[in-house]
């Protein structure tokens, strides 16, 4: 009998206005000197301001780190290290989308045990706890509130170095749908597609469990009838508490399973020619998911009957078929450029494939696809995603 080892933030508060709990949490912790990781977006439209009004209202001073960076490096993870050192800080507080708050894991695990990041890339993990973390994610995507992983860019090597382990868990996370309401429909459709390759991933990963199913599952059957929905009207609160409550069992149930081939080739590209995740996993999710399906046609059905596009009683293959036919769809309904059409160069894309089919493979991720590639089966599905197939 195998055991799934299942970890979780310690405190959960999910719903509109739970980031105004914030000081609440930060006592029930028993730590009150945070410092606030954000972007300087955030902070230009008001939203840094009303947290801290939140914080100040019950006694509380913060310091705010401004200068994460999309796709967090090494030298803006040093910058915020030198930051909270040149305060007193118990805590940190990542406030914002998957960078702002892969960056606070990052801070918070260098805090307390030094060196550089690349000493903690993955087959590296990092169990021993940092500074708590306290999760506010205001984007609807990459469920980084409840994950046991963060990312970070040598900027040196262009290569995105994976970090696991129980140090990079927040310890609370406060999921608050409100703060996505507006969103702009490129980040929120780039975002809502990186939730869904969260939880097929996860479902279909070779270290799926009982436990990440349950969530992978329901986190389909709350983004797909809603994806649509909230890049069509940035105000349906409905749709946007579906994707927000989505996005997080997405990142619960691939932070207890793994993710696969989709999210091993979408780091390079993301390294290399700087697309968003959530856009570079869209890219590669509809090919990727043809190529692999044939190595788990039930659980690729599972899928497809979640997503409901496939009927509860029809075949594994004609919901598999279902299945594609949506990722395709969803794509076309969504904008999603290919590489080309994003205006990646043809000569400097088909240079790089054999670097990143070498990326791609150390992180780990496709070892944990039903159907797992050699180097060059990676190099022909990044042709086949270049040309759009």
């Amino acid at each position: 009998m195998t055991v799934a080892s299942i970890a979780l933030p310690r405190i959960l508060r999910i719903g509109g206005g739970a980031a105004q709990q914030l000081a609440e949490v930060l006592g029930t912790l028993g730590v009150s000197r945070p410092l606030v990781v954000t972007d300087a977006f955030l902070a230009g439209q008001g939203m840094v301001e009303r947290l801290l009004d939140g914080l100040r209202a019950a006694g509380i001073t913060a310091r705010v780190f401004t200068e994460t960076v999309p796709d967090p490096t090494v030298a803006s993870i040093e910058a915020g290290l030198a930051f909270l050192k040149a305060g007193d800080h118990d805590c940190v507080v990542g406030f914002g989308g998957g960078s702002p708050l892969d960056s606070a894991k990052a801070i918070a695990m260098l805090a307390v045990h030094g060196g550089a990041m690349a000493d903690y890339k993955v087959p590296h993990v990092q169990d021993a706890p940092g500074l708590p973390v306290i999760a506010i994610p205001t984007t609807a995507g990459t469920g980084s509130e409840a994950t046991r992983f963060t990312i970070v860019t040598d900027g040196e090597t262009d290569e995105k170095m994976l970090c696991a382990g129980l140090a990079y868990l927040p310890v609370a996370a406060l999921v608050d749908y409100e703060l996505t309401l507006g969103k702009p429909r490129r980040l929120t459709a780039d975002t809502g597609i990186d939730s869904l390759t969260h939880a097929i991933e996860a479902y279909v990963s070779r270290k799926a469990n009982a436990f990440s199913d349950g969530m992978a599952l329901s986190a389909m059957r709350l983004i797909t009838p809603n994806i649509r929905r909230v890049c069509a009207d940035p105000g349906d609160r409905p749709a946007r508490e579906a994707m927000m409550l989505g996005a997080m069992q997405g990142g619960i149930a691939f932070s207890n399973s793994s993710v696969a081939l989709v999210h091993g080739m979408s780091r390079p590209i993301g390294a290399h020619f700087h697309v968003p995740h959530g856009l570079s996993n869209a890219m590669l999710l509809p090919t990727v998911t043809a190529w692999s399906a044939p190595a788990a046609m039930g659980r690729y059905a599972d899928c497809a009957r979640a997503m409901g596009v496939a009927e509860e009683g029809e075949g594994d293959q004609s919901a598999v078929a279902r299945l594609l036919e949506e990722l395709s769809a969803l794509n076309r309904d969504l904008d999603v450029p290919s590489p080309a059409a994003w205006g990646i160069d043809e000569t400097r894309w088909n240079d790089l494939v054999p670097l990143m089919c070498t990326q791609a493979l150390a992180s780990g991720s496709p070892a944990n696809n039903p159907r797992v590639p050699a180097e060059a089966e990676v190099a022909a599905l990044y042709a086949r995603v270049w040309e759009g197939a």
